[in-house]
């Protein structure tokens, strides 16, 4: 009886740590691309600097607290500020960063589709009239041509 309830409450005890996040978790591979190197500004999943490999420690040991992928960059962005991370938030001046390079786009082709139609439009009578002499040279090679 004694033995039975020894090997119930180990397995309880194997099992707990992993009842014990109710959340789903995150992984580390998920967040490598999400998170910079410090050190080498390129993604952890592309770096192999000393800095890289403690963060990524770091986020091991906090995925197996428990903590979930936006309190693992939270903490990261407080120790090491917004650059640690890959692509800026999406909030406050940052928004600038995702809608500048569109906006930017967007008035280029506006400027060329403008420049296209006001070329296409222009006034062709300010062009300078021809030469009546290289007129009919131009008639007379045509005649050639045609006959």
């Amino acid at each position: 009886m004694i033995r039975a309830a020894a090997v119930a409450l180990a397995a309880l005890a194997a099992a707990a740590p992993a009842a014990a996040c109710s959340k789903p978790r995150t992984s580390l591979a998920s967040l490598e691309g999400q998170i910079m190197c410090p050190t080498c500004n390129t993604t952890l999943d592309q770096s192999d600097s000393a800095v890289a490999n403690r963060i990524r420690v770091y986020i091991r040991k906090r995925i197996d607290a428990c903590a979930t992928a936006g309190q693992i960059k939270q903490e990261l962005v407080d120790q090491f500020g917004q650059s640690i991370l890959a692509a800026p938030p999406k909030k406050g001046v940052d928004l600038l960063a995702w809608w500048l390079p569109i906006a930017g786009l967007v008035v280029g082709a506006g400027a060329i589709g403008v420049g296209v139609w006001r070329w296409s439009r222009r006034d062709r009578s300010d062009e300078p009239p021809l030469d009546p002499e290289l007129e009919r040279r131009v008639d007379e090679a045509l005649a050639r041509f045609d006959g």
